[in-house]
Formats: C-alpha cells, structure tokens, sequence
C-alpha cells in the first residue's frame, strides 16, 4: 500500500537574522524548497521539491530535441523519484539515482536517457503521446519492481471530469505530474483548431476543490534563457519554473482530415468535425502568444517502496 507522508518545515520567520546584512550566508541564496501537501478543507496546496528542469533541445536527438518535450518532461519525473526518495529506476547500466543533470560530465548520459525513453515511448518526428509514455515510465521502473517496489501510472482528461483541477492536487501529493497541452488557433464556424502540443512537468498547485480555476508551476523543457546561445545543446540550461493559471471552458473544437499519403484520394478535402470539449485554459502573465493554449491531460505517477 502506498503511504502518506506527513512533512513538517520550518518557516523563515523563526530564523533569527544577523545585524550586518553584508554577512549573511542566507544572502544570495536560493530559498530551500519545501514539499507542502495540504488537501484538508474546501481549498488545496501541494508543492514538489526534487524535481530537475532537463533541456529537451540536445545535440544527438532528432531535430535538435525539438520534438522530445515528452520524454524529457518524463525524465524530470523520474529524476524526483529516483533522488528524492530513493527509488532505483532506469535503464540496465544507467541508473537515474547516479546522474546530475547539472554536471556537465553528465550530460551526455542524460542525453542517451532521454532518447531512450522516446524510443519506449515509440516517438516520432511529431512527438509522443500521454499513453505511451506511460509506458516508457513502465519500463524505467521495471528494476524498481524488481527490487519489491510497487509502481503505478494513469492519465486523466478534463472532459468529462467534475474536479480537474482536485484530481491534479491529489496525484501531485504523492509526486511529480507530466500536463499535456495544445496550442489552438480560430477555425471555422467560430472554432478552435489545434496546431500542435507540448508536454510539462508539474511541480505545484493551488486551488479549490470543485473551482474552475487552478494555480500552476511547472518545468518548461522548450525554455531556456541561454537557448540559441553558444554550444546550448550541449549544455544543461539554469532550472526555471513558469507559473500559470489554469480555467476551465467549454470549447467548440474543429478537427480537419488529414491526407493519407498511400492512397490517389486527397483525404484532406474531406469536411473536417466538430465536437464540444471541456478543457483548461493556460495563460501566463505577459505572454504575448497568438495562439490559445489548452490543458488536454495529464499523467500522473506514483511509487512505493517494499514493506519490511
């Protein structure tokens, strides 16, 4: 059975801080993450710590890693289990637990890491689907079960969902969530049409059970403040993390046919269909995108040690 942690934290208000501000260690020191997981009452805050921020643009995959937001949203996933409790994932020699994305002795390893979990994950030039990589992770835990780990993975959809955004704290509580969302621009008939998704991971939420509207922070793989600078894919760019608010809405959406390419039809003129879906929609303050970005999904993961 998988268990509850019960963490307890410090604030920062019980330190007591030196007079002479210029010789305080704390002083350009990042803040210490603190895990927070309070699903008690109408609202919820569940935090992550342990979780790696891995460019997906690297030298030696296809396209630069221009399509490997998946597996490296996934490897981030498993790089929180592995060095943040302990679990012993990965693949025959390499082992998650031994890897430091930050070293740069590291990163070609990291690089071979996440081109496995595409291969596991059967990526394509367009990219890889929620499902599949749910396998991949399946695959990377395998020596985890081998050593008496229970392991555990699911994807869930808004539509058709009465609580989204509970279901994210929930899943988050036990560890780190990979978010699906698509890119939609104006279709016909007052539609919207997708163009294209990317994959996240989530290190944060808060919000209200049963509420149409969720705070978010997750690991961006596409963002880098050194992306396009110097030898970036071969580096390992700063962690960052984007916040976001999620809001539920109904959208009309608009789904053209597409031309099969093995036959003398052009499947393309065919008329396209309609449907109406509930999804999320992802703002982020400032953005200056053209597009409307909606939250398709997630898959959630969680694992637990042997008992005894």
């Amino acid at each position: 059975m998988i268990r509850q942690a019960i963490i307890a934290a410090a604030t920062l208000s019980t330190i007591a801080l030196p007079a002479v501000a210029a010789a305080d260690p704390i002083i350009g020191q990042p803040v210490p993450c603190v895990k927070v997981a309070d699903l008690a009452g109408a609202d919820f805050s569940v935090k992550q710590c342990g979780v790696s921020d891995v460019d997906q643009y690297r030298a030696g995959l296809e396209n630069n890693g221009g399509s490997y937001c998946g597996p490296s949203s996934l490897y981030n996933v498993l790089h929180h289990w592995a060095h943040d409790r302990n679990a012993p994932v990965g693949w025959l020699t390499t082992k998650v637990k031994n890897l430091d994305p930050k070293d740069p002795a590291d990163h070609n390893i990291i690089t071979n890491s996440v081109g496995r979990i595409g291969v596991d994950a059967k990526y394509t030039s367009k990219g890889t689907k929620l499902s599949n990589l749910r396998t991949a992770w399946t695959i990377a835990t395998k020596p985890a079960r081998d050593a008496g780990w229970s392991t555990a993975t699911e994807g869930i959809s808004p539509h058709g969902n009465a609580d989204f955004g509970g279901d994210m704290a929930k899943r988050l509580a036990r560890g780190p969530l990979q978010m699906l969302y698509g890119r939609y621009s104006a279709g016909p008939q007052n539609s919207l049409q997708r163009g294209g998704g990317h994959l996240v991971t989530v290190t944060a939420v808060d919000g209200s059970f049963g509420g149409n509207t969720v705070q978010v922070r997750y690991m961006d793989p596409a963002k880098a403040a050194d992306h396009g600078v110097g030898d970036y894919l071969k580096t390992q760019s700063a962690y960052s993390t984007v916040t976001a608010t999620l809001t539920k809405r109904s959208v009309y959406e608009y789904s053209p046919v597409t031309d099969n390419p093995d036959t003398d039809t052009d499947e393309s003129l065919t008329p396209g269909t309609y449907r109406t879906v509930t999804r999320w929609q992802l703002t982020t303050a400032g953005s200056t995108s053209t597009t409307t970005v909606l939250v398709e999904g997630f898959n959630w993961f969680d694992m637990a040690p042997p008992v005894g």
